[in-house]
């Protein structure tokens, strides 16, 4: 007699290999926007990892809509209405909220200070001029010209993240499996605001870097990103751990 796998075990499979397939076909785009020449080297590696959040985000958006949600009849003993953020990880997802924040904040700075580079093309490079010497244009900056893109993937992604998260929340099915596939696409959209946070913060680190005169600014900003580098780094790993595993990992 021929053994058979559950409807349940299928879908479940189905939901997993989508989520690797998300971030396999992240893993290629990137390399694809590595191979890609031109005279602006930071570009092609600024879509790489706006391309690979977006990718990660399909894959777990794709592993939900396989899952239908049950047809039996589901008895509920509750009068109170479901609440997206019943169902978020409660310690992770304020942080991730914190760094989309962070995001969004750093940008605005940075294309309010950018300046033109040496080929007079806008929000590239910031001009440091120092006390001796000649201004300098340092780059890449995180001006208007490397923000579009990520301000742009990260509304389309929080778009599509949110409109899930309501879905799951108020569709029927087990309270458990809610949990499961809220934390997955919160897990998406941290990888996506998490790997684009330390692209900022590189960005920003670099050109301190190379600034041989930022004085105390440049030593409080410094204070500033390589702490928050480090809690990108570790949500990062949550993020891409919560994404490859069937079951969110509890935090409580």
């Amino acid at each position: 007699m021929l053994d058979t796998v559950p409807p349940e075990r299928l879908l479940a499979r189905a939901d997993l290999c989508a989520r690797w397939a998300g971030l396999a076909l992240g893993v290629a785009v990137v390399q694809a926007c590595a191979a890609l020449g031109g005279d602006d080297m930071a570009m092609p590696f600024v879509s790489a990892v706006t391309a690979f959040g977006l990718c990660a985000v399909g894959g777990v958006l794709l592993g939900d809509s396989l899952t239908p949600a049950p047809r039996e009849a589901v008895r509920t003993a509750a009068l109170a209405p479901r609440r997206v953020r019943d169902h978020v990880p409660p310690r992770m997802a304020p942080l991730l909220v914190f760094q989309a924040a962070c995001v969004v904040l750093l940008l605005s700075v940075g294309a309010a200070v950018a300046d033109p580079d040496r080929a007079g093309r806008a929000g590239r490079t910031l001009a440091v001029t120092c006390a001796v010497g000649p201004t300098r244009h340092l780059g890449p900056w995180p001006g208007l010209y490397y923000a579009t893109p990520v301000l742009a993937s990260l509304t389309l992604g929080t778009a599509a993240c949110f409109w899930s998260l309501r879905r799951i929340a108020h569709r029927p099915g087990e309270n458990q499996r809610r949990h499961d596939r809220s934390w997955a696409i919160t897990a998406a959209w941290g990888l996506l605001v998490s790997s684009q946070l330390l692209l900022v913060l590189g960005m920003i680190g670099r050109v301190l870097f190379y600034s041989r005169c930022a004085g105390m600014l440049g030593n409080v900003t410094a204070l500033v990103i390589y702490p928050l580098g480090l809690v990108s780094l570790f949500t990062l790993g949550w993020c891409v751990f919560t994404i490859v595993v069937p079951r969110a990992v509890d935090d409580e």
